[in-house]
């Protein structure tokens, strides 16, 4: 994966929310724009998620983007 895909989807007019998925099975959702940051070097990007956790992404370990629109439905919790 490449820093200018991720870029793209960054600089997305409107954003849509994205989730990279790994190498080893793991999912990263990207929320906003506010939740990435590209390391300078350009082959890494840090993403933070709601809750203050940051995950530190290699991008050649990135198997795959998934976009999710905005008009999307999340998935609903049930009543309680």
């Amino acid at each position: 994966m490449t820093l200018e895909r991720v870029r793209e989807l960054y600089d997305a007019t409107p954003f849509n929310p994205f989730t990279m998925h790994m190498a080893d099975g793991r999912s990263i959702p990207v929320l906003s724009r506010k939740f990435i940051m590209a390391v300078p070097t350009g082959r890494t990007v840090v993403v933070c998620q709601p809750d203050g956790k940051l995950s530190i992404v290699d991008l050649l370990l990135v198997s795959e983007l998934e976009l999710r629109p905005n008009g999307t439905p999340r998935p609903r919790r049930g009543r309680r």
